[in-house]
């Protein structure tokens, strides 16, 4: 079983003793989530292209790594906020157990008529797709992300693997090739992680960077387009 963590803003993260690694900033869980993927991801991509949810009517999004759910908690408030459909997909090799997932905390700093919707979340089977809301389904595939097999249908990718000094096996050439196949042309891959041998990996897969300020207590994030 991992540890609960209370976070700077109040939210709690997991620890993982064997790894000496956190699933989010212990300078707060939700900002931090906040921050990477739904502000510098979804919102931006929302608004640059306009053009493209207009015609997609959906916007498609792929994460590396379920582990809270938190990512796609966020995601799922957001488009339901903005009222834009969202086809989420995300790869976790490790699921929570179900004692983890009661003592997280997220859903009591949104409005109560949400609680349920993040129990929904773990609790909706792997494999299938399933549609929560009007502006979002889910398809949890229980994996390895090095299996990944999509071509050409995502919009934007959340990568939130653990860091590569603990998973260096996830932040590869080969893994951001596998991305870049996935992700349909102008798309774009967001991260908490701007290790050199990382920017160099997305780099050689064919991905433009971009730093960006992070979110409390990191320095910078990165943004990366597919050419």
């Amino acid at each position: 079983m991992h540890q609960i963590i209370p976070t700077e803003d109040g939210s709690v993260t997991l620890y993982v003793p064997g790894l000496n690694e956190h699933y989010h900033s212990i300078h707060g869980a939700i900002q931090e989530s906040r921050h990477i993927f739904i502000c510098a991801g979804m919102e931006y991509f929302l608004e640059t292209h306009p053009d493209r949810i207009t015609a997609q009517k959906t916007l498609h999004i792929l994460e590396a790594g379920f582990g809270t759910g938190l990512n796609a908690y966020l995601t799922l408030l957001r488009a339901t906020e903005l009222q834009i459909p969202v086809y989420y997909h995300t790869i976790e090799k490790y699921p929570l157990h179900p004692e983890e997932i009661k003592a997280l905390n997220y859903p009591e700093y949104f409005e109560p008529e949400n609680k349920q919707l993040f129990r929904q979340l773990h609790q909706c089977p792997w494999e299938c797709k399933q549609a929560l809301t009007p502006y979002f389904s889910i398809h949890k595939h229980q994996d390895d992300f090095r299996n990944i097999g999509f071509s050409h249908q995502f919009d934007l990718v959340y990568f939130d693997a653990f860091n590569p000094d603990v998973q260096p096996h996830l932040w590869t050439t080969d893994i951001f090739l596998r991305i870049h196949q996935a992700l349909r042309p102008d798309s774009l891959l967001v991260t908490y992680c701007v290790k050199g041998t990382v920017k160099q990996a997305l780099r050689t897969a064919g991905f433009t960077l971009k730093r960006l300020p992070g979110p409390p207590g990191k320095r910078e994030m990165l943004r990366a387009t597919k050419n």
